[in-house]
């Protein structure tokens, strides 16, 4: 039989209660507390909150390198499109949202890390009304990183077409709390034993990893990159592109999946990777199997461009 407890013993049970994972946490805040929390058992989020109950919300993650964040103007400008888009306003100015993530970062204690902002429809029921919920809600979390090793870069990983789909373009191109489609990809990549999972739309052009784009060197030279009507465009892949642009082709059109086969590189760009070769798509090598100059040039610049232009704190 449950016991029903009080307010002191019930939250001695929560204080006490296991959180997997607990420890990656590092420091956090919530705009209705107003404080900076580094007890990961204080971290936590409102049930009626329709960012968690309804996926009602949106979210960026940047990186901070050597106490500096990486694309922090880029990330929340691509926020405030991602809030438009489901029709969400913050609760506080958008420049307080941006010294608030700097903060976070400064108070996680550590050089290197990812921070989270979410901006959610906030608490105000179990429903789906999004007019139920009177303030929207503002988290963010510092939380440690886990790069690569350079033998990764070294070697290359793998990478299949996944069963999943890519999502409808309406929803692809804003980034929601919504991640299931990405989940399954994640997990069936897990489960089949690659590195990677790519999808690709319903005329079967490639779209983008579960939480990468995805690009190609193709046959003829230059860079490839999959239109972004069913993917989401990148951060670090349009910085990419103004970095590299002087040096070499760069175009958006479809890509059909018999072009990877084809291709001289194929590389996955993100926050946490920068720039990494798939040396084998399904199970067929990519050119000679190796990483290639593109993608090492890429992430040469990326790195580059971190050290020369992260925003301190």
């Amino acid at each position: 039989m449950l016991r029903v407890a009080d307010f002191d013993d019930y939250l001695q049970a929560l204080l006490d209660a296991i959180r997997p994972g607990a420890q990656e946490a590092l420091a956090f805040y919530d705009y209705r507390v107003g404080l900076i929390g580094t007890d990961p058992r204080l971290m936590l989020m409102p049930w009626d909150d329709h960012i968690a109950h309804r996926g009602d919300g949106v979210f960026e993650t940047a990186k901070f390198v050597g106490h500096k964040v990486y694309q922090l103007d880029a990330h929340l400008k691509r926020m405030r499109s991602s809030c438009k888009g489901i029709h969400l306003e913050p609760p506080c100015p958008w420049e307080e949202i941006r010294g608030t993530v700097l903060q976070v970062a400064k108070a996680a204690g550590k050089p290197d890390g990812l921070v989270r902002v979410l901006l959610g429809r906030g608490p105000g029921g179990f429903g789906i009304d999004p007019f139920e919920c009177p303030v929207p809600s503002l988290y963010v979390v510092a939380y440690d990183i886990h790069l690569k090793s350079e033998s990764v870069y070294e070697q290359g990983v793998t990478a299949f077409k996944a069963s999943i789909p890519a999502k409808q373009a309406w929803l692809a191109t804003i980034k929601t709390t919504n991640y299931l489609p990405n989940v399954l990809m994640k997990r069936e990549a897990v489960q089949k034993g690659y590195d990677y999972a790519l999808c690709f739309d319903e005329q079967g052009f490639l779209a983008e990893g579960a939480t990468e784009n995805v690009c190609i060197v193709d046959a003829q030279g230059r860079l490839s990159i999959p239109e972004f009507t069913n993917a989401l465009a990148g951060t670090t892949l349009m910085r990419g592109v103004d970095l590299l642009k002087r040096e070499m082709e760069v175009i958006f059109r479809g890509i059909p999946e018999a072009e990877l086969f084809e291709a001289r590189e194929i590389i996955l760009v993100g926050t946490t990777i920068d720039a990494l070769s798939v040396v084998r798509f399904n199970d067929k090598p990519v050119h000679d199997a190796r990483p290639g100059p593109v993608s090492r040039r890429l992430r040469a610049l990326l790195r580059q461009d971190l050290a020369d232009n992260g925003i301190p704190f």
